[in-house]
């Protein structure tokens, strides 16, 4: 729970590129979780052909789609969206784990930020607070991306121009990315 959250500065997020991966699974509130990142990134300047969206099937698979992101070396910053929800065990909390370790994984090996935007509830009404109602983690994991992204060069961390290439990228990208006006098709 988050009791003392960090003053807010002003941000021109404007010169960012910014890759977003979202869960299919719990999809009223991961649309809901996209809906206010997409907000927050656009209050701060952040232009809607600069953010790119890869949908994947379940929050498991979220970090192999945020590695394919950074990989391509045209993001500042990568942010993963997904609802885990309790139920009569504890494998929300389990897949919220292991996905957390793996997200920082990707971030030390790819040299990319990688906002772990994933909710892990014990029930529908925590979920529902933390997604659609008063809580607003998207604006958060929006804002939080920023303030990563923007001393990444100042700290040695790479400036990455969204059009410069990046040889390190081997990984083929998810089926679902989508890039205004760009195809969503995965080449064959």
């Amino acid at each position: 729970m988050s009791l003392s959250a960090p003053k807010h500065f002003a941000i021109n997020g404007a010169p960012f590129s910014v890759g977003i991966v979202a869960a299919r699974f719990n999809p009223d509130l991961v649309d809901a979780l996209l809906h206010r990142v997409r907000a927050g990134l656009a209050a701060a300047g952040v232009k809607a052909e600069r953010i790119t969206l890869a949908r994947v099937p379940g929050s498991h698979e979220l970090p192999v789609a945020a590695q394919w992101l950074a990989q391509a070396g045209k993001r500042d910053v990568v942010i993963a969206l997904g609802v885990l929800i309790g139920g009569d065990t504890n494998h929300h909390e389990m897949v919220g784990q292991s996905v957390s370790h793996a997200f920082q994984q990707v971030a030390l090996a790819t040299r990319t930020p990688v906002i772990n935007g994933v909710i892990v509830a014990d029930n529908l009404k925590q979920a529902q607070a933390r997604c659609t109602g008063r809580i607003n983690r998207g604006a958060e994991f929006a804002r939080a991306a920023l303030e990563v992204a923007a001393p990444r060069p100042a700290l040695g961390g790479p400036s990455l121009p969204a059009s410069s290439p990046n040889p390190r990228s081997a990984a083929p990208p998810p089926s679902s990315i989508s890039t205004p006006g760009a195809s969503t098709r995965r080449p064959a």
